[in-house]
């Protein structure tokens, strides 16, 4: 069994307590503190474990691309981050579209050191799978060939999905064709791609009762558009990624390409922060897109951070006042509730019966970033350089301690 007692941050209140995990890996008791625990914190934060929804960790049964990431590695950077279980996309070489490709991609997850749930990749041709899965649709291109070039083909695809749960990147195929010959990245995908989609993709949410979440929110207009609609009871959440909170604008030419580009204000990115603190977004995800360097100065899109995770919340503690609680509920409990849907163990808080994976963190000692400090394959972050308020001192994947 192992005990540790801390600050423990649950959904309404943070009190000092013990946290009991067994030998299953699974919480059996939370209580009032013994002073005799295996680890005592003092002023840290034990969170319950944060769950990232959206990371391409690289590999398929194929192999191509595991110089970039692989499961493995994908796993040890989580946990350097402060990440306990997280969401692999399909957009792969060989994509995971039915029973057997998506049977034959889980086969490789049993290599990573924290759990990872699949979505299934959604094409012109595919159909629902035999089993509850989340998929995930490509509205336009971007990297993969799982994609779609009208708004029409894609209608038609997800008309066999009726009642499913589908995750959205939102950007037009019409309007970045009408742009492709653009001067630059962010001109060639405008924020009027993204605002389009969302609005198509909320429409066809309703239209078949559909359980949306659209991925990666960059635009305030189109964040306006999510919120409405949650107003008038669709059934839709929104992720933002680090990335789009961080940096206001993209340079030519830099590592900070992905898609959607970071091609908005500074008034655009804090109303960013200051919804996902409301809780008018949902969830708090990565992206993490790993790339050699040499692949980003040849201009492919894509950004590797789950290994400064827990540090970027901290980030937003300190220099935006998100409560702790705040973090909780977009980076444990909500992202939690979506992958209980696929689980047979419960994630997202720390409750007695519920998975034992915690994120520990420092508030009060900061972090630089360097290349030194990072686990995944591909070796660099669009953060080197950047100093953290805080760090992540433990974490804990089903009871299994990681130090740092």
């Amino acid at each position: 069994m192992l005990t540790i007692e801390g600050n423990i941050v649950s959904m309404d209140k943070i009190f000092r307590g013990r946290i009991e995990i067994d030998q299953s890996g699974m919480i059996n008791k939370i209580g009032e503190p013994t002073g005799d625990a295996d680890f005592i914190f003092k002023d840290e934060l034990v969170f319950p474990g944060f769950i990232d929804l959206h990371v391409h960790a690289r590999e398929d049964v194929i192999h191509t691309q595991d110089y970039k990431e692989d499961f493995k590695t994908a796993g040890e950077a989580a946990i350097n981050g402060g990440v306990v279980a997280f969401a692999d996309m399909p957009n792969n070489p060989t994509p995971p579209i039915d029973d057997a490709s998506y049977v034959a991609k889980n086969s490789l997850v049993q290599k990573s050191p924290v759990p990872v749930l699949l979505y299934a990749g959604i094409g012109p041709d595919t159909k629902p799978l035999s089993k509850k899965v989340p998929y995930k649709v490509f509205m336009g291109k971007s990297i993969g060939e799982l994609f779609f070039s009208s708004l029409r083909g894609l209608e038609t695809a997800l008309a066999k999905y009726e009642g499913q749960n589908i995750s959205f990147h939102c950007e037009d195929p019409n309007i970045l064709e009408d742009n492709k010959n653009q001067s630059t990245h962010a001109l060639r995908r405008p924020k009027e791609a993204e605002i389009s989609a969302v609005d198509f993709a909320l429409r066809l949410i309703k239209k078949y009762n559909l359980i949306g979440k659209i991925c990666h929110c960059s635009a305030i207009l189109a964040l306006e558009k999510i919120i409405d609609a949650k107003k008038h009871g669709a059934n839709v959440t929104v992720e933002v990624a680090p990335h789009h909170l961080y940096f206001d604008k993209e340079p030519n030419k830099s590592l900070l390409q992905v898609n959607p580009p970071i091609r908005q204000s500074k008034k655009n990115r804090l109303a960013l922060i200051e919804a996902l603190r409301r809780g008018e977004i949902d969830f708090l995800a990565t992206d993490h897109a790993p790339h050699t360097i040499e692949e980003k100065e040849n201009g492919i899109s894509g950004l590797p951070q789950l290994d400064t995770f827990g540090p970027f919340t901290t980030w937003l503690v300190k220099e935006h006042n998100f409560s702790p609680k705040e973090i909780a509920r977009v980076c444990s409990q909500n992202p939690g509730n979506f992958f209980n849907q696929f689980s047979a163990q419960r994630y997202g808080q720390l409750k007695e019966g519920y998975v034992g994976s915690l994120t520990i963190l420092d508030m009060n000692r900061s972090i630089s970033v360097t290349k030194e400090m990072l686990k995944t394959k591909c070796e660099w972050s669009p953060f080197e350089g950047v100093s953290f308020p805080g760090r992540v001192v433990m974490t804990v994947v089903k009871g299994k301690v990681y130090e740092k």
